[in-house]
């Protein structure tokens, strides 16, 4: 069969193989296909032959398949009889019928099995509480309380859950057994807690705690107290039935012990008729009262570990999960005692005394231990050892009641300051007019060769800032921490009180508002000394945490505002006293004239009151700058108010010069050492002022020239370039002489001057 499977080459069938991309000639065509007739009779050959040669496989396979067919045929039909039979009789229905009864009778059978398992368990239930109920009549207390614990878990009783109400889905007999149950443990817990009341008795009287080992309550006679404390711990309320115990021991034993003003003593009183111990008493003793109520460590110590020894074995019975329970309840108290009425009064005053309280801490980490032996506190939880903690974090009380006191110091210091200038301060003349103050708060600034006058609660406050930073150089990380905070916190104080303390005076001009000034100038540069000063000496850890800086930009912008606020103030009365010159005009008339020269006056005195109080206290350049800037503005208002006249009588010309002789004379003691200072020690921007001060004041000595010169002259000035000088305008000018000289040829000529001439 090679010859069907093998594929035919049809450039094989030629007779002379060509170049496969050559077309075929008709000879070729021909020759092609006569030879594929040839091929295809001898491939019809071959598969016939084949066919012949496997018949007999053919024929088997064939027989084969004929079979399968006639078996399907016969399936089919068997499954249509089936078919047919079984919807044809009535009986298959019967016995669905009967086999669904079957069903529902077994079902029904199942239900009512377990409705009788349910009945027996609630009887069985209800029988146990009844056994419960009748052990607490009969004094079994413990063996109710096991009860009791059993049935919560079969009744599934959760802490804080309602009782009386059914679970959704659970029968409601289960939310009255639950009921039951409650009522019971009610009164097994009431029961129990007033045999409590009855076995530990305190007499005040006495100062005495009784502790009887039986006890009668309600016809129950002769239970013992550890089986009533057995019943309690069953039952899951030992610390309900101890906590009023343990409250009162902590009012009538402890306290008294803490404050060293008792000793225990314990005494046992003996049944003789069984020979038994029929009641153990603890009474409180008082002390001797020592000397400034100081406490006694080791002996209050002692104290508490005998009492709670006592109870420990008449209460506890030395049953340690007892005695934690017991713990809990008086502990958290009794240490809070022991650390305000002990550890908190011993806490050294002085770093140097710190050695001291190791003995104390010692004491006390012993006194930890003992406790942990009888099981009244934990050595696993942290909560317990809150005395060893305080005693070893010592170092950072101390710290904080230092921290205390230098806030209070600080505070007290700022708000006893009434920002006055002290006793010793007065003013000299020398010989050559200089003041000289002789009080003791002159400062030199950090960072500046000026002096200035700070009020007393700035340096001291400066003085206490000094030593607590000296202290964290000499104090342990932790102490010193806190100090640093302190030293920060004192100087944060400052920007908290003083404002709202002088409030008041910052709005008139006093001496109270330019010493802030001067403080906050005083306390900023201090600040920033500070961390050269101090700082490469801190603890490491400190070191890195430290930060000063940012504290001198909020004072220096407070005393700013302070100074401004000052100026606007003065500013704001000169600007009062010219407006009440009504503009200087008609001073040729008497009464204008009076007007206008308590004006000056007025003027004077303000300038002179600001002299008085700023010159002795601030520092020069501020003392300066400020009075440039006040007095600048002064000449050059009442130039312009001059200028601003429009028609001047001769009379009034003389009355205006002779206005502004007085105001020079007024201010001439003020105004010479203003303008003989050296340009040299100035800055650019104090000179700045002081050339603006220069100009308002050669501007109004002009025109106190200008008032009584000839109109020639006052032209020739002006193209002389003498009046630009003296910073007048064009239009200043103009209007200057219009006003003094009436309309003339001459008038007109010296106004055409001035307009075309030209300075550039």
């Amino acid at each position: 069969m090679d010859v069907l499977i093998n594929t035919i080459n049809v450039r094989d069938l030629l007779s002379s193989p060509e170049s496969p991309s050559s077309p075929l000639s008709a000879p070729d065509l021909r020759l092609l296909i006569s030879r594929l007739d040839a091929h295809s009779l001898r491939i019809k050959s071959t598969v016939q032959s084949y066919l012949l040669s496997h018949h007999s496989d053919f024929s088997a396979l064939f027989s084969r398949c004929s079979d399968v067919v006639s078996k399907s045929e016969n399936l089919a039909g068997d499954v249509a009889a089936l078919l047919s039979l079984v919807c044809d009789q009535p009986v298959e229905a019967d016995v669905g019928r009967i086999v669904r009864e079957i069903v529902e009778k077994r079902r029904e059978a199942r239900e009512k099995r377990e409705i009788l398992e349910f009945l027996g368990v609630i009887l069985e239930l209800d029988g146990k509480l009844g056994v419960v109920r009748a052990d607490v009549k009969s004094g079994r207390v413990v063996e109710a309380a096991e009860g009791l614990r059993e049935l919560k878990g079969a009744l599934g009783v959760k802490g804080g859950g309602n009782a009386e109400t059914a679970a959704e889905g659970e029968p409601a007999v289960y939310a009255i057994l639950r009921k039951q149950w409650a009522d019971c443990f009610e009164e097994i817990q009431e029961l129990l807690l007033r045999f409590m009341e009855n076995a530990v008795r305190f007499d005040q009287n006495d100062n005495a705690v009784h502790v009887k080992w039986q006890i009668s309550v309600d016809g129950i006679n002769g239970l013992e107290l550890y089986t009533i404390m057995n019943a309690m711990d069953v039952a899951g309320v030992l610390d309900y039935g101890l906590a009023k115990i343990a409250d009162l021991i902590t009012k009538y034993a402890f306290m008294p012990v803490v404050s060293c003003k008792a000793n225990p003593i314990v005494e046992e009183e003996n049944n003789l008729d069984v020979g038994r111990v029929k009641e153990s008493v603890l009474k409180m003793a008082p002390s001797v009262e020592r000397e400034g109520n100081k406490v006694d460590g080791e002996l209050m110590y002692s104290n508490i570990i005998q009492i709670i020894d006592f109870f420990s074995k008449v209460l506890c019975f030395n049953n340690g999960s007892w005695m934690c329970c017991f713990g809990r309840l008086t502990w958290p108290r009794l240490s809070d005692m022991i650390i305000s009425n002990f550890l908190g009064k011993v806490v050294p005053d002085d770093a140097s005394k710190l050695a001291e309280f190791q003995q104390i801490r010692k004491l006390t980490i012993d006194f930890e231990t003992a406790l942990k032996e009888l099981k009244f506190i934990s050595s696993s939880n942290d909560k317990d050892h809150k005395l060893s903690n305080f005693a070893d974090n010592v170092e950072v009380h101390f710290a904080s009641r230092k921290k205390i006191q230098i806030l209070a110091r600080a505070r007290n210091i700022l708000l006893q300051s009434d920002f006055s200038l002290p006793q010793g301060y007065i003013t000299r003349k020398l010989g050559d007019n200089k003041e000289e103050s002789a009080d003791s708060n002159r400062v030199m600034l950090l960072f500046s060769s000026e002096e200035c006058v700070v009020s007393v609660s700035a340096k001291e406050l400066m003085e206490l800032v000094h030593r607590t930073l000296k202290d964290v150089c000499l104090s342990p990380p932790k102490v010193a921490l806190e100090f640093y905070h302190a030293a920060r916190n004192a100087l944060v104080l400052y920007e908290a009180i003083i404002p709202v303390k002088l409030q008041r005076q910052l709005d008139s001009i006093n001496q109270a508002a330019i010493l802030m000034h001067n403080d906050c100038l005083y306390l900023s540069q201090e600040i920033l000394g500070l961390a050269f000063q101090y700082r490469p000496y801190f603890p490491s850890s400190v070191k890195d945490l430290a930060v000063f800086i940012d504290l001198a930009p909020k004072f220096q912008l407070l005393a700013e505002e302070v100074l401004q606020r000052q100026i606007q103030l003065v500013r704001s009365n000169l600007k009062q006293a010219i407006d009440g010159a009504n503009g200087f005009q008609n001073t040729h008339q008497i009464k204008q004239f009076e007007s206008a020269k308590f004006c000056i006056d007025q003027i004077s005195f303000v300038v002179e009151k600001v002299h008085i109080i700023w010159e002795p206290l601030l520092l020069p350049s501020v003392y300066e700058k400020s009075m440039t800037v006040i007095l600048e503005s002064v000449f050059t208002r009442l130039a312009k108010e001059i200028l601003l006249i429009d028609d001047m009588a001769a009379e009034e010309t003389l009355q205006l010069q002779r206005l502004i002789h007085l105001l020079f004379e007024h201010l001439s003691s003020l105004l010479e050492p203003m303008l003989a200072v050296d340009e040299g020690e100035k800055s650019q921007e104090a000179q700045k002022d002081m050339d603006n001060l220069v100009l308002s004041i050669r501007k109004l000595r002009k025109l106190a020239e200008l008032l009584d010169m000839p109109l020639k002259s006052i032209t020739d000035a002006w193209e002389s370039g003498e009046l630009a000088d003296c910073n007048f305008v064009a239009s200043e000018v103009e209007d200057f002489i219009r006003a003094i000289f009436t309309d003339s040829p001459l008038r007109k000529e010296c106004l055409f001057r001035i307009e075309n001439t030209n300075f550039g």
